[in-house]
């Protein structure tokens, strides 16, 4: 049973990647490199038709568990293609209304063993992990530890994830202490992923965010200062950049 399970596997990333190849241009290979400074693997598809191919292939897994689909989401993960990473989020969060808690080792493993572009990292997290923060809150700790990691996409994890909840006005207190955590990091997209998180939460807690970032402006990098004050009025703007 289990060798015919991991033989369906098989056959199925197989047809995606066969897919995939199929829908390159090499156009949008070259151009989507500059979009990142890292060096990334991809085939060369555009991210609408990389969906359209995720959800014509999740129908064909119908009744498979969630941890079956997980597992194909690790060969999606392990390939290193950004395409590929893609169609993990997009699986992974189809999944949403089965979450556990044991899930968040599983999602914890992806951002720190198989992450490695800001594009993989904010499309997981911002939904997988920020709905998963969501329906148990008391994870929220766990993720203040990603603050602490070596690995620059487990700290910008740590902010992004929290963007559609702060958008909701969710959550406020972590992420002013998110914030104070990543404040002086050196890495521009950890800077790029808090300054977010904060003009998320400026949505809705325009007054408290104003202030935070005003308390801390003479020590907050730039960046993450002025993505934290972009939807602010004007005045609250001036304020915030004068020296």
């Amino acid at each position: 049973m289990m060798k015919k399970a991991l033989e369906a596997n098989d056959i199925i990333v197989t047809k995606i990647r066969k897919e995939l190849k199929n829908n390159s241009d090499k156009k949008v290979k070259e151009s989507s490199q500059h979009f990142f400074k890292e060096s990334i693997k991809c085939y060369g598809v555009k991210t609408p038709a990389v969906i359209k191919i995720a959800k014509a292939y999740l129908k064909t897994c119908k009744g498979k568990t969630k941890t079956q689909i997980f597992d194909l989401c690790d060969e999606f993960w392990q390939s290193g293609y950004i395409e590929e990473s893609f169609i993990a989020c997009n699986w992974s969060y189809a999944m949403r209304k089965h979450y556990d808690p044991s899930d968040f080792k599983r999602f914890e493993k992806w951002i720190n063993a198989n992450v490695n572009n800001w594009a993989s990292c904010d499309t997981l997290c911002n939904h997988t992990v920020g709905e998963f923060i969501e329906m148990y809150p008391e994870y929220i700790n766990k993720l203040k530890l990603f603050t602490k990691s070596p690995n620059k996409w487990m700290r910008r994890a740590a902010a992004v994830s929290l963007i559609v909840p702060a958008k909701k006005g969710n959550f406020l207190k972590d992420i002013l202490q998110i914030a104070d955590s990543l404040l002086l990091d050196n890495e521009d997209l950890v800077q790029k992923g808090y300054g977010w998180m904060l003009k998320a939460a400026s949505k809705l807690h325009q007054q408290q965010i104003a202030e935070y970032v005003i308390k801390n402006k003479t020590i907050m990098p730039r960046t993450a200062l002025r993505y934290a004050i972009e939807k602010m009025p004007q005045v609250l703007k001036i304020k915030a950049m004068e020296k």
